[in-house]
């Protein structure tokens, strides 16, 4: 499979990495397999979140097609570069085509990623997780690897404005150990096992990350039951229904 795009673009990421002297912490990711199928299920914090887990998987080579909102896939500049990443466009309103694409993608031995999650946790705690991407990895017969990110979201998150000119902003990406589908009896009871993954992983990341706000104006990326001024997981959630029912009138 040619590819001309996805390359320059992980160029271009590793460029603004070096520019923004981004301190870049990354464990685990020996865990990705180097061949074969593979689901990275990461939680989300940040709309950049699927270039620092891509990076995630870089040591083992791999590129990941990750499955994103098919308006992104519409827009006039992030669309051909979704498209020329192979990268799944999702309809939310008839998922099933997606779903099949990304587990002909895994059978043919690609790495797909995901966001469980489903959108932007705002209390920066793991959410309910739907269970498609365990579904793919039955399906598929390929291994679950969670992904935690931590950091992500002081430099673009939903509700704050971008600051994708921030230096020296610690980013951590820690890869878990792959899931075996084999081991669970159905969906639900692996989409289970791996939100007590993710969560245990971004209770890890966030002990060892390297910086506390700076002060009260500065503890918004920080969550709740850390001390910070994030949301709670309830004000999140009613957040969430909030912007449900204003687009739904819309």
């Amino acid at each position: 499979m040619s590819e001309l795009v996805y390359p320059p673009v992980i160029t271009a990421a590793k460029t603004m990495f070096r520019i923004l002297d981004l301190r870049l912490d990354v464990r685990g990711s020996h865990h990705v397999p180097r061949t074969g199928g593979a689901v990275l299920a990461s939680n989300h914090v940040s709309y950049l979140d699927f270039i620092f887990c891509g990076y995630g998987a870089h040591e083992s080579r791999r590129l990941v097609r990750f499955m994103a909102k098919d308006a992104v896939f519409r827009h006039k500049i992030s669309g051909p570069l979704m498209r020329g990443m192979k990268h799944i466009p999702v309809n939310r309103s008839a998922g099933a085509g997606s779903y099949a694409t990304a587990v002909s993608a895994l059978r043919r031995g690609e790495v797909v990623g995901v966001f469980p999650e489903a959108t932007i946790s705002r209390s920066f705690t793991v959410k309910d997780l739907k269970n498609g991407a365990a579904r793919m990895a039955q399906e598929a017969g390929v291994p679950l690897l969670p992904v935690a990110l931590w950091g992500t979201q002081r430099l673009w998150t939903k509700g704050r404005p971008r600051t994708l000119t921030r230096r020296h902003t610690p980013i951590t990406i820690l890869v878990g150990e792959p899931m075996d589908p084999a081991e669970h009896p159905d969906a639900n009871a692996m989409t289970a096992a791996l939100r007590a993954r993710l969560t245990a992983l971004v209770d890890q990341a966030q002990r060892d990350y390297p910086e506390q706000p700076a002060g009260p104006d500065d503890a918004w990326w920080q969550p709740a039951h850390l001390g910070g001024t994030a949301p709670t997981p309830e004000q999140a959630a009613e957040l969430d229904r909030a912007g449900r029912r204003t687009s739904s009138a819309s």
